[in-house]
């Protein structure tokens, strides 16, 4: 604020993983990965959310999971982290509209050191993960550069979904769940 004079963008990115069944997980181990990635999203958020709605405009991009949205064995915490961050993008939208501030999240699906920890014990295991490392970072950053842009300021509140080269939305409507995919 001092260098630049505002503030524009917030990527909430930070994560860890302390993969355990549900029934053999530490409270010590929910704690952790719901401090990282739930309330570092809020503290991080609750800190911009003063600065944006005084200059009347910003962008929040949070970064979620498919197993916050749908799931995952070992992941209890993660996914419950993961799903909340859903629900405090949605809110800090609704928030934040008035104001010209825009909050979404984007449910990655690439390699990257938090999943590097993936074991590999068959040839079936080794080819999906083969197939996974192809889907890298760089296909995410497109999205993120996109959201935090002047062309986004009518987007917000949304879910992205990235695999690849391929952007998924969710919107839910009273009649149920409609999905759509474009290619990038």
């Amino acid at each position: 604020m001092e260098h630049f004079g505002r503030l524009d963008i917030l990527v909430n990115n930070a994560g860890i993983l302390r993969d355990r069944m549900i029934f053999k997980m530490t409270e010590e181990e929910w704690d952790s990965v719901i401090a990282v990635h739930l309330k570092g999203s809020f503290n991080m958020t609750s800190a911009v959310a003063p600065h944006f709605k005084q200059q009347q405009g910003g962008r929040i991009i949070n970064f979620t999971s498919t197993s916050g949205l749908i799931g995952n064995i070992g992941q209890a915490n993660y996914a419950a982290a993961k799903l909340g961050i859903v629900g405090l993008t949605k809110s800090t939208a609704l928030d934040m509209k008035r104001y010209q501030v825009t909050a979404n999240a984007i449910a990655p699906f690439a390699w990257s050191r938090l999943i590097g920890t993936i074991p590999i014990e068959t040839e079936e295991q080794k080819k999906r993960i083969d197939k996974i490392k192809q889907m890298v970072p760089e296909d995410i950053a497109p999205l993120v550069a996109y959201l935090g842009s002047d062309r986004a300021a009518h987007v917000s509140g949304q879910i992205f979904g990235v695999r690849g080269h391929l952007l998924f939305t969710k919107q839910l409507y009273p009649t149920g769940c409609i999905r759509r995919c474009v290619s990038l």
